[in-house]
């Protein structure tokens, strides 16, 4: 596992703008697989590293079928939820991303090899330590920034109180992520930090679709009469967008130059590039700079 491992900088076109958007980010970032995969609309999938069966069919369903939809499954291959979401998200026939808290070449847990092996062949290994780094503990809690900080939405699906997965919760709401959880059995207190969350307003999710109506317009959708598609056709065209009408065509900026030009809060601004970057409005090129794509009719107006 240790060939074929690239190094990305926050200042490089392939470092993904939504981790580039969290007050944190990590410099670097070492990568093995696909890097296109960073550029999709993303979703992370976490829970118990002691899963019950349902958490587990739980978990492979969802993944399974948001990867249906195209859309990218994080986590961060840990026994029990989260590695059961990445296998759900390559039986689906999609991409999932793997975020360690070691380095990509130290599989761990060591029995999950042959899942990082067909991870790195149809998704992505992401880690911000260095190759060889052993799986300590507070490596842990750092990288669940990341997972979080990938994502457009963060699904617990079953933690008990005080789960590492709640870390990754309070992660994503700071980065203002969404983040919802999966009702499960009120007894014996293995999902009591999952409902906490339902009691302090997280979504309820019982189907992918749950999960997608939280998503940017248009993402996922893939025909089967989904709230999503309706809004999309609904929305404003690029020609209103106040971000788009500050770039021209062909000119590379950077974060500062779009906020004076466009008159958008620097911390609003690059959630709102990221949305555009998946609507193929604009792309990230090298030195963390954004030049606009293409005109797009399906983006709101921030």
């Amino acid at each position: 596992m240790s060939i074929n491992i690239s190094l990305l900088s926050l200042a490089d076109a392939c470092f993904p703008t939504a981790l580039a958007a969290i007050h944190d980010p990590p410099q670097t970032l070492w990568v093995k697989g696909d890097i296109d995969v960073l550029r999709s609309a993303s979703v992370a999938i976490v829970g118990s590293r002691v899963a019950s069966p349902y958490a587990l069919e739980v978990a492979r369903q969802l993944g399974a079928d948001l990867a249906r939809r195209s859309v990218t499954v994080v986590s961060g291959m840990a026994r029990g939820v989260d590695s059961a979401a990445h296998r759900g998200a390559l039986e689906g026939g999609g991409r999932t991303i793997a975020v360690f808290g070691c380095g990509v070449d130290v599989i761990y847990p060591p029995e999950h090899r042959g899942l990082a092996e067909r991870i790195a062949e149809r998704g992505l290994l992401v880690s911000e330590f260095p190759p060889g780094m052993p799986p300590l503990k507070h490596n842990f809690v750092q990288r669940n920034r990341i997972i979080s900080g990938l994502s457009l939405a963060v699904v617990i699906v079953e933690a008990a109180e005080g789960s590492g997965s709640l870390i990754t919760a309070d992660f994503a709401l700071e980065q203002g992520r969404a983040v919802l959880a999966v009702p499960g059995n009120i007894l014996g207190g293995r999902n009591y930090g999952a409902h906490a969350l339902l009691r302090d307003g997280a979504k309820l999710v019982e189907c992918a679709d749950d999960i997608l109506e939280e998503l940017p317009p248009g993402i996922g959708d893939s025909g089967l009469g989904i709230s999503t598609a309706k809004e999309s056709k609904k929305a404003n065209p690029a020609s209103q967008d106040s971000v788009l009408r500050s770039m021209d065509a062909g000119d590379a900026y950077d974060l500062d130059e779009i906020a004076e030009r466009s008159g958008v809060d620097r911390m609003k601004l690059l959630p709102r590039l990221l949305e555009l970057e998946l609507a193929g409005a604009v792309r990230r090129v090298d030195g963390g700079r954004f030049v606009k794509f293409r005109p797009s009719t399906s983006l709101r107006t921030p």
